[in-house]
């Protein structure tokens, strides 16, 4: 497979629960009104050290998306999505963009979030972004 290069951030970092990864600066967040299955996501403009699984289509809670699940190069967890296509002219803010969740990442002060029983069941997407 080859040696694996990995990013290393400065500043208040988002990192992969498992191993502790870098994936993306707080700067760099777009919105922290998306959830998940497992609650809470946030969208971010760019992350780092993660690699892109196959294109699908989804049904989102704003509509059809064309998506990606993103993994952790350390370890392999997934650890959110990416948009590559929005259908709805409303939703192309999003193309190109990157979910990180937040069940599955540290946040920069090494919080984590817990799975809350009212987390959401059914599509992921953003609340009202």
């Amino acid at each position: 497979m080859g040696r694996l290069f990995v990013v290393s951030l400065e500043g208040k970092i988002y990192s992969c629960k498992h191993c502790r990864t870098h994936l993306a600066l707080s700067e760099d967040i777009v919105s922290k009104s998306f959830h998940c299955r497992h609650g809470k996501a946030y969208l971010f403009n760019k992350v780092v050290n993660v690699s892109v699984g196959v294109h699908e289509e989804r049904m989102m809670m704003t509509g059809m998306h064309t998506v990606a699940d993103i993994f952790c190069v350390g370890c392999g967890s997934i650890v959110g999505w990416r948009y590559e296509t929005a259908h709805e002219k409303a939703q192309k803010y999003k193309e190109g963009k990157s979910v990180l969740e937040r069940f599955k990442v540290s946040g920069p002060d090494g919080s984590n979030y817990w799975i809350t029983p009212e987390a959401h069941v059914g599509g992921s997407d953003a609340d009202d972004a």
